[in-house]
Order: structure tokens, then C-alpha cells, then sequence
């Protein structure tokens, strides 16, 4: 049934962003965490069982670039894909509301603290913890490290991330790669393979309708749209297309000796995506 599977993709990308973002929140607003290993983490183990758990639903898309990637190389209805990514921001959005009502107070102490006020310069400060900017508001003064990173660095930066992300998936889940783990293994390789590709667009829109206003949409560098959208969804598509020309040139090679030609199939993932 297509509602369940949007069900699952919201309820999918609500635990993600739930977990991976309140760990942010936790880390900046508390100093619980020591480093940003613990972090990634945290997020890879969000994405591991949210796989185990939706998978069966909905193929387990759980990001936007994943549903398009699918869309394209491997026959993902187009008739989904607007759901999906409207089922997966909806569940990101419910994510960042309920850490709201959880850690509201801290947050509020937090800014009053660091003389921080919400919507204006520097607000970014604690805005940070429901989504990304760039260069990490905590590295120091702004003045200094915005002249560090790039709007362009930090598209590559996204791009790459997402492009090695959405590689990892079409590899561990392509019935072509024999050296691939088993389908029940699959999930924690992706969990693990997730440092870079974080949703954040629930989150900031949440922010945006918080109180952070033009901090959090297109943020104080502008770059919402190029950086944390279109950077990434260039880069699955790049990842999955690098893998699929991998593919033909090694992965079909090595199992049948010679090479056949590619065929555009859902029968090629193991965490296979529902039939239309």
C-alpha cells in the first residue's frame, strides 16, 4: 500500500533525525559528547536499525538524493518520488519539533549565556544544532573562519559526501557484486558508511519557523538551496552513476566472465524497493 511505504519513510527519517539530531543537541547545548566521532556514531547506528526496521515497507530510501538515485538507475516509479521526499521531510520536521519540546529550556539557556538573539548575527550559534552551516559555527570567530570555507568548498564537501554515501548503497545492495555481506548485514554497512549525509532541511525549516528566521532559511551565508539541496542531490546521482559504470565494467564481468550489457531493474538491490 504506497501510504504505508510513506509512512515508513517518515517514521524512517523521524528516528534519524531524532536520534542524530538530538545528539547534536546534546553535544552543543551540554558538551556531552568528546568528539565528533561519537557523534557519527550515533548516526550510523540511527541509520542501521532504521533500515532493519522500514526496509520492508518502503526500500528504505530515508533522504531525498537516495529516493532520486533509485528513481534513476533503478526504476524507481517517478510517481513515488514526491511523496517519498515529502513523507521524508515531513518526519525530519516532526523530528526537530519534538527535540524542540525536549531540550526548549537548555536551548534558551544556552542563548541567554552567550548573549546569543534568536534570528539575528551569531545566532547560528545554537541554530546549529538543527542543521548544518558553513564553517562550523563553534570553530571560533566568525569574522575569521568564514573566510576559511567557500560556498563552492562547501557544495564539494556536501557533494562528495553524498556521492560516497549513495556509492556505498548501490554497492552493498547490487545482486551483481558477489563479494557483497549478506542481505541482513547490508544495514550496518550503510550505518556506517552514513558520516555525510545528514538530513537538514526538516530541521532548518523548523528553526526558520522557530524564530531564527533568514539564520536558518537561506542562513547567514545564503547557500541553503546550493549547498545543503542541490550539492547533494547532484552527488547521489554521481555516486549511483559511478557505481552502475563500475558495475558494467567489473561487477557483471567477474560473475559471468564476460560483460552484459546493464538492464535497468529494481531486482539488482537487495534492499529492494516496493513493486508499484
Amino acid at each position: 500500500m504506497p501510504w504505508l511505504a510513506c509512512l515508513a519513510e517518515t517514521a524512517g527519517t523521524f528516528i534519524i533525525v531524532f536520534l542524530g539530531t538530538g545528539v547534536i543537541h546534546a553535544a552543543v547545548l551540554t558538551g556531552a559528547q568528546a568528539d565528533l566521532w561519537q557523534i557519527a556514531v550515533v548516526w550510523g547506528l540511527a541509520v542501521t536499525l532504521t533500515i532493519y526496521a522500514t526496509a520492508a515497507y518502503s526500500g528504505a530510501h530515508l533522504n531525498p538524493a537516495v529516493t532520486a538515485a533509485y528513481a534513476v538507475w533503478r526504476a524507481f516509479p517517478a510517481r513515488k518520488v514526491f511523496p517519498y521526499i515529502m513523507a521524508q521531510l515531513l518526519g525530519a520536521f516532526l523530528a526537530a519539533a519534538v527535540l524542540h519540546a525536549l531540550f526548549g529550556g537548555i536551548l534558551a539557556d544556552f542563548e541567554k549565556t552567550h548573549g546569543l538573539t534568536r534570528g539575528q548575527g551569531g545566532s547560528e550559534l545554537s541554530a546549529m544544532v538543527y542543521g548544518e552551516y558553513f564553517p562550523n559555527p563553534g570553530l571560533g570567530a566568525l569574522s575569521k573562519t568564514h573566510a576559511c570555507v567557500s560556498k563552492l568548498q562547501a557544495m564539494l564537501a556536501e557533494g562528495l559526501g553524498t556521492l560516497f554515501l549513495v556509492f556505498m548503497i548501490f554497492t552493498l545492495t547490487d545482486k551483481r557484486n558477489a563479494k557483497r555481506p549478506m542481505d541482513r548485514l547490508a544495514p550496518p554497512f550503510i550505518g556506517l558508511a552514513v558520516a555525510a549525509a545528514i538530513s537538514v532541511i526538516g530541521p532548518r525549516l523548523f528553526a526558520w519557523l522557530a524564530g531564527w528566521g533568514q539564520i536558518a532559511i537561506p542562513g547567514p551565508r545564503g547557500g541553503f538551496f546550493t549547498v545543503y539541496i542541490l550539492a547533494p542531490m547532484l552527488g547521489g546521482l554521481a555516486g549511483a552513476s559511478l557505481h552502475e559504470w563500475f558495475a558494467r565494467l567489473a561487477l557483471v564481468r567477474s560473475v559471468t566472465g564476460v560483460s552484459v550489457p546493464h538492464r535497468r531493474s529494481k531486482e539488482n538491490s537487495s534492499i529492494s524497493t516496493p513493486a508499484a
